[in-house]
């Protein structure tokens, strides 16, 4: 069945949005500004107060999901379902997973590509698969296994890329790519966690997806707020990328800002990208499928690359694209993407096979008919 116009939008919508997510917050990284003190210029290195713009878009989706409600209930026949009643608190240890795990891709996302980035958060099929069936109960199916397996070997094959082309990049030191790759995988095990968590304590509430994201975001914005002032005074050395070498210094990125103010359109592009980003996703899964929201998530890695490739940000390395390919085939084994398509190839052998017997068929009808014919005349 051919995607209406309103399909398409939610799909455009999904997939530009969640591609200026990483690319904004990649973008802001890579400026240079002076800060508060007499420091000379430096990165703009802040990747806990860059989560925090990510969990206040987060957070806009409970104004969105309000906002819908009163405009639904103001109509003759409301057919939003707002869901039932539910303890808000059952979202905060799901949202500080989600913390967690955001500000260690963040930190990452400083020391690796952008595309790279992206590509290893694939790894979080593996964990998932595993805790679901450790903590779950679930029963993996021999695909899902394949899945898992194929996912590890394009993770190995992204990370072959990255050590190979680190040699090459002046932007980031091998030591630093490793790190952030590294990084970016222990992340998706605290994103598995929250998942897992998510689907055993939450969704059996009937949570409006939007509301869950709202509330989650809430709550990450609101406890990564106030952890802003520890890490102020908390002294990392050379792991941090700010003058007073701290855990996080906002006061440097707000100075930064005011020196070059193309960062607070960067981080702006992250913090509404994400929202958008949430409720097109949300949409496509209702919309149209769960599926086709997981083949647009690939696709966002396929246009991360591209224009990062465009834009000078990283160098072309032809085993990223078959790490990228094999990563692809990973989540189409554990999403069960491929079923769709063997059922049609039997559908079309099946098919192509009585095409065969009804023409031997037909062609012994005739034969007979022939000789039937030639009886008669003799």
């Amino acid at each position: 069945m051919a995607w209406t116009k309103y399909q398409l939008f939610l799909a455009g919508l999904m997939l530009t949005t969640g591609s200026i997510n990483t690319l904004s917050a990649k973008w802001a990284d890579m400026f240079t500004a002076k800060g508060c003190r007499d420091d000379p210029e430096h990165g703009f290195s802040h990747p806990f107060l860059q989560a925090v713009g990510m969990f206040l878009g987060e957070f806009s989706c409970l104004a969105v999901f309000y906002i819908l409600l009163c405009h639904d209930r103001r109509s003759p026949e409301p057919r939003m379902n707002p869901g039932q009643s539910f303890n808000p608190l059952l979202f905060f240890p799901p949202a500080m997973c989600d913390m967690t795990a955001t500000s260690i891709m963040y930190v990452a996302l400083n020391m690796t590509s952008a595309s790279s980035f992206q590509m290893l958060r694939g790894a979080v099929i593996i964990f998932t698969g595993l805790l679901s069936v450790a903590f779950l109960g679930r029963r993996l199916t021999v695909s899902q296994w394949l899945g898992i397996l194929t996912t590890i070997l394009g993770l190995v094959i992204v990370g072959l890329a990255d050590f190979f082309s680190g040699h090459k990049d002046d932007a980031h030191k091998l030591s630093d790519v490793i790190t952030g790759d590294l990084l970016i995988i222990m992340a998706q095990i605290i994103v598995s966690v929250q998942m897992v968590l998510e689907e055993k304590f939450v969704y059996k509430h009937d949570v409006h997806p939007l509301r869950a994201v709202g509330t989650e975001g809430f709550f990450g914005f609101f406890v990564l707020s106030l952890l802003l002032i520890p890490m102020y005074f908390i002294h990392v050395g050379d792991f941090s990328g700010n003058p007073r070498q701290v855990l996080e210094d906002a006061l440097d990125a707000f100075c930064q800002i005011g020196h070059q103010p193309l960062i607070m359109l960067a981080l702006l592009g992250n913090t509404v990208s994400i929202a958008f980003f949430n409720f097109a996703g949300i949409s496509v899964t209702k919309e149209i499928s769960a599926t086709t929201r997981m083949v647009l998530d690939s696709l966002r890695t396929l246009v991360i690359w591209v224009v990062s490739l465009a834009l000078g940000w990283e160098q072309f390395h032809g085993l990223q694209v078959l790490g990228f390919l094999v990563l692809l085939v990973g989540a189409a084994l554990y999403n069960g993407l491929h079923r769709p398509l063997l059922v049609r190839i039997a559908f079309c052998t099946r098919m192509l096979n009585l095409e065969e017997e009804t023409s031997a068929g037909e062609r012994e009808r005739l034969l007979n008919d022939s000789r039937v014919q030639a009886g008669d005349e003799s």
